[in-house]
């Protein structure tokens, strides 16, 4: 006599997770995205100041190796009432800094749920999705989703001299020598 094979219950796919506020509102993280956390006084001395039309929500960028890290304020990306930063996330493989208000606690997340279809414009971009805890729905955060490639881009090029500030333009023809084709 042969016994049917027991069914295994499904194993649980767990993630830790970061919960974390903005202006008041609890919002969630991968803790595996997070590459340090920082108070924002720690970038008073490297963070330098960027002035961008377009992107009210970048003021500073930190140079990081080669790359420039942006330094994004969540509650301008969040369109909520700012609120004194008191901490700053650095996203592992992005090129963003995240200020928030603080950390409430880490957690485990069990279940990402899909994004309603009411989220239906650039929030789609912003969230991987939510995920109930604690008789909460919280959203989590997608870390790539606060500067697209083009807002990157954009932000780049703003850092470049230009040619009328550039010394070196300044010295070709500092000595009365005109460089002709």
């Amino acid at each position: 006599m042969r016994l049917p094979t027991p069914h295994k219950p499904a194993s649980v796919r767990t993630e830790q997770i970061i919960l974390f506020r903005v202006s008041g509102q609890l919002f969630a993280v991968s803790s595996a995205s997070v590459q340090e956390v920082r108070g924002v006084d720690s970038l008073a001395g490297s963070a330098k100041e960027i002035a961008h039309p377009d992107l009210p929500k970048v003021k500073h960028y930190v140079y990081r190796g080669e790359n420039s890290l942006y330094v994004v304020n969540a509650a301008m990306h969040f369109g909520l009432h700012p609120a004194p930063p008191a901490l700053v996330f650095v996203l592992r493989r992005t090129r963003t800094a995240l200020l928030i208000d603080g950390i409430d606690k880490m957690t485990t997340m069990t279940r990402l749920q899909a994004l309603p279809l009411a989220f239906c414009h650039e929030e789609r971009d912003w969230y991987r999705g939510l995920t109930a805890l604690d008789q909460s729905v919280v959203p989590v955060i997608k870390p790539e989703g606060f500067l697209t490639p083009d807002q990157l881009f954009s932000l780049d090029a703003s850092l470049l001299p230009r040619d009328s500030e550039d010394p070196s333009a300044d010295a070709d023809t500092a000595g009365g020598t005109e460089l002709t084709q």
